[in-house]
C-alpha cells in the first residue's frame, strides 16, 4: 500500500549537470501519476526504473517550457512501447493546441488514445479519481494560467472489531451495516453506537504539488495539513525582488506557507541554477518550518501509512 513520491527534476529554467527540469511521479499502490513533463523525462524514468505504460494520468501544471518540453518524447516512446491504453493529460486549455501540433507531425506510430482534460478553475475542483484516489487542481499565482494538484487517498472503510463480532453475535448484514458507519440495532433491541464497534484502519494519505507561484493568501488554506508539501523555491531570501518580479516563491515564502498550512513536510525544489550549493536553501527554509528536506534528482520519498488495530 504505498504512497512514494519519486523526484524526476527539480531545476528551474535552466537544467544543470544533475538537475533536469521539473517532473515527478506519484506512485500509488504501483499505479503512476506524472506530474510535470521537463526535458529529459523519460530519461530519469529509465534511470529510475518506471514503467512507461504504467502511467495512467499526466498532471502538467502550466505551459511554461521547463514543465513541458518531455512531453513529445514521452509521448512518442510511449507508442514505440506499443501502448494501447488511454493516457489522460490534465492540462491549461492552451495544451489542446500543443497536442495537436505534436499529433500532425509526429502522431502517425500514435495507436493509444490521448484525452486532455482543460484546467480552468479559481478554487479547488476534483479532477481525476481512481480506487484509493483522489486529485483536486486550485489555481496558482503565475506569470501564465498555472494549477497546483492535491492527491488524496479516498477515506477506507471501517473495520469491525472482532471480539465486538462475537460479544453481540452479530450476523453478515450487520456487520456489513457496520463497516458503512450505521449504528446497530440487536435483536432484543438494544443500540449499538458505530463508534463502539468499529474502527479506522489508517489513515488516509495526502500529497499537494505546487508549481511555479508567487505567494497568496488562500494557498495554505487548500493545502492544509497534508501529509507532504512540494512547494517551488526558486531563490533563496535574498533574491525576493526578483522572486516578487517573476512570480515565483523564496525559500521562507514556502516554508511560511507550509507552517501557515499545519503540513506535516515540506519538500522544496525548482531551484535557480544561479545556486549550485543548496544549504543556504535549506537553511533558509528549516528557519521558519525545521521539517523541511531538499528534493534532488532521482529522491524517493515515501509517505508511510498510519495503521491502527
Amino acid at each position: 500500500m504505498n504512497f512514494t513520491l519519486k523526484i524526476l527534476g527539480t531545476a528551474s529554467a535552466l537544467p544543470i549537470s544533475d538537475r533536469n527540469p521539473s517532473a515527478q511521479v506519484l506512485d500509488v499502490r504501483g499505479r503512476l501519476l506524472l506530474i510535470d513533463c521537463g526535458e529529459g523525462t523519460q530519461v530519469r524514468l529509465r534511470q529510475m526504473g518506471l514503467s512507461f505504460i504504467k502511467i495512467e494520468a499526466i498532471f502538467i501544471s502550466h505551459l511554461h517550457g521547463d514543465h513541458l518540453f518531455g512531453i513529445f518524447g514521452l509521448l512518442s516512446t510511449m507508442a514505440l512501447l506499443g501502448r494501447t491504453g488511454k493516457l489522460e493529460i490534465f492540462a491549461p486549455r492552451a495544451f489542446s493546441s500543443v497536442l495537436k501540433f505534436f499529433m500532425s507531425w509526429f502522431g502517425e506510430g500514435v495507436k493509444y488514445p490521448i484525452e486532455h482534460h482543460s484546467l480552468d478553475c479559481k478554487e479547488p475542483v476534483e479532477i481525476f479519481s481512481m480506487k484509493n484516489l483522489t486529485v483536486q487542481a486550485f489555481p496558482l499565482n503565475h506569470k501564465v494560467d498555472c494549477y497546483g494538484f492535491l492527491f488524496k487517498e479516498t477515506m477506507p472503510q471501517l473495520n469491525v472489531k472482532k471480539w465486538k463480532i462475537e460479544q453481540y453475535g452479530l450476523g453478515v448484514a450487520q456487520i456489513a451495516s457496520a463497516k458503512r458507519g450505521e449504528d446497530i440495532t440487536l435483536s432484543d433491541g438494544e443500540l449499538i453506537p458505530n463508534a463502539e464497534l468499529t474502527y479506522l484502519p489508517y489513515e488516509p494519505r495526502s500529497y499537494a504539488y505546487c508549481s511555479d507561484t508567487a505567494p497568496f493568501e488562500e494557498l495554505p488554506l487548500w493545502v492544509k495539513g497534508v501529509d507532504l508539501l512540494y512547494h517551488e523555491a526558486t531563490y533563496p531570501q535574498e533574491m525576493t525582488p526578483q522572486a516578487s518580479a517573476r512570480f515565483h516563491s523564496t525559500t521562507i515564502q514556502a516554508a511560511q506557507c507550509a507552517k501557515d498550512a499545519g503540513v506535516k513536510k515540506l519538500v522544496i525544489g525548482h531551484y535557480s541554477s544561479k545556486y549550485p550549493d543548496l544549504s543556504l536553501f535549506l537553511n533558509e527554509a528549516r528557519s521558519i518550518f525545521p521539517d523541511t528536506v531538499l528534493s534532488k534528482d532521482r529522491d524517493v520519498i515515501d509517505i508511510p501509512i498510519k495503521k491502527y488495530e
